[in-house]
C-alpha cells in the first residue's frame, strides 16, 4: 500500500509567498526527478487550507482539460507578486478616516472578489481535482463551516470556488464577513476559519479518516479510510511569529487595544497547538513512520509579521524568507519530494 499524500497549508495574508517560495522548490524537484511536467496538484491525495493557504490549495487543484493539475506553483507565486499588491492596499484617505481598521473593516473587498472571480471563473467545489478541505467559520451558526470536494459531489454541499475563497480569507478587520450561496441556494454567513484553524493540518487529518481514497481516486494502492499510519502529511507555514507584546501595554489596554494582538495570539497559537498534536500522535508510530509527519515553518528574517505588508521591499523579504528556509533544510526537502515521488499513483 502507498501512503496517502496529505498537504495542510496555513494561513496569513501576503506571507502566502513564503508557502508558495517551498513548493516552488519541491514541484520543481518533483519534475527534475521524476516527470518534467510535475504538478503538485497530480502529488497529493488531500489538500486543505485556510484563508491565503487555501487559496493556494485551490489553485494547485485547478482541473486543466484531463482532469490533471492544470497550474503549477508558479502560477500562485506570480498572483501573489501581481496582485497582492492591488488586493491589500489601502488607500491614505481610507487610513485617514478609518485609522487601524477601527470603524469598518481595514481593507476593501471589491478587489479580492474582482481577483478570484478572474482566476478561478464558475470553477465548482466538485470540480478540483483530488479531495480538498476549505476552512470557514459560520457566525450565524455559531460552528465551523468545511467545504469539502469529495462532499460537494454526493450531497447539495457544492460552491463556487471563488466564493469558499472569498469566505475563508474573511479575517476580521482585515476583510467584512461574507454571505455565500450554494448550488442550491442555501446561504452561509462566513468569516476567515484561521479564527479556528489557522493551521489545518488537523482538520485534514480528521477528515482523510473517513475519506475512501482507494474509491475516490480509483487505485486500491491507497488504503480506504485511512489511520495515522496510512500517512504522509507534509504542513506548511507562513513564517514565525517572534514578536512580542509588551506587558505594560496590555495590562491596561482594554478592548481596542487588545484588537490586533488577540488575532495574532490566536492564530498563531493554533497553529503551534496543531503541530503539538500532530507530533505526538506521529511519535506513537512505529520508527519509520514517525517520520511521515513534516511541519515546515521559516523564520520570517527580515520580513514583517504583518498580514497585509504589501510594499515591495517586503515581498522581497518575504521571498527572501522561503529561499533561506530552503537553503538551510534542503536535505529534509529533498526526503519529502522522494516520499512524494514513491506515494504517487
Amino acid at each position: 500500500m502507498k501512503k496517502t499524500t496529505i498537504l495542510s497549508l496555513d494561513g496569513g495574508g501576503i506571507r502566502g509567498i513564503v508557502t508558495c517560495i517551498i513548493l516552488r522548490y519541491i514541484e520543481e524537484q518533483l519534475q527534475y526527478h521524476d516527470n518534467p511536467n510535475a504538478k503538485l496538484g497530480d502529488y497529493f491525495d488531500l489538500v486543505s487550507g485556510s484563508s491565503t493557504g487555501a487559496l493556494i490549495a485551490c489553485t494547485i487543484l485547478c482541473p486543466d482539460e484531463n482532469r490533471k493539475a492544470k497550474h503549477s506553483i508558479q502560477k500562485g507565486l506570480e498572483l501573489y507578486a501581481e496582485k497582492g499588491g492591488s488586493i491589500f492596499q489601502v488607500s491614505f484617505w481610507e487610513k485617514l478616516i478609518n485609522p487601524f481598521g477601527l470603524l469598518n473593516e481595514k481593507i476593501s473587498q471589491e478587489t479580492l472578489e474582482k481577483n478570484l472571480n478572474d482566476f478561478f471563473g464558475n470553477l465548482e467545489l466538485k470540480e478540483l481535482i483530488k479531495p480538498c478541505l476549505i476552512t470557514s467559520y459560520d457566525i450565524e451558526n455559531r460552528r465551523a463551516k468545511l467545504f469539502n470536494s469529495c462532499k460537494a459531489t454526493i450531497s447539495t454541499d457544492n460552491f463556487y470556488v471563488k466564493d469558499i475563497c472569498r469566505a475563508t480569507s474573511a479575517a476580521p478587520t482585515y476583510f467584512s464577513p461574507v454571505q455565500i450561496k450554494s448550488m442550491y441556494g442555501q446561504i452561509f454567513s462566513l468569516i476567515d476559519g484561521g479564527m479556528f484553524a489557522n493551521n489545518p493540518a488537523l482538520c485534514a487529518y480528521a477528515e482523510a479518516r473517513k475519506t475512501p481514497f482507494a474509491e475516490i481516486l480509483k487505485n486500491h494502492q491507497k488504503a480506504n479510510y485511512p489511520t495515522v499510519n496510512d500517512m504522509l502529511i507534509i504542513s506548511i507555514g507562513t513564517g514565525i511569529e517572534s514578536r512580542s507584546y509588551s506587558f505594560k501595554k496590555l495590562e491596561k489596554s482594554g478592548k481596542i487595544g487588545w484588537v490586533n494582538p488577540i488575532i495574532d495570539i490566536l492564530m498563531s497559537a493554533n497553529a503551534e497547538t496543531v503541530d503539538y498534536q500532530l507530533s505526538q500522535m506521529f511519535q506513537t508510530l512505529g520508527q519509520r513512520n514517525q517520520k511521515n509527519y513534516y511541519r515546515l515553518n521559516p523564520s520570517l528574517k527580515n520580513a514583517s509579521p504583518a498580514m497585509d505588508n504589501v510594499r515591495r521591499a517586503n515581498i522581497e523579504n518575504l521571498i527572501q524568507a522561503g529561499l533561506s528556509y530552503i537553503d538551510n533544510n534542503r536535505q529534509v526537502l529533498n526526503q519529502i519530494v522522494q516520499k512524494l515521488i514513491k506515494n504517487k499513483i
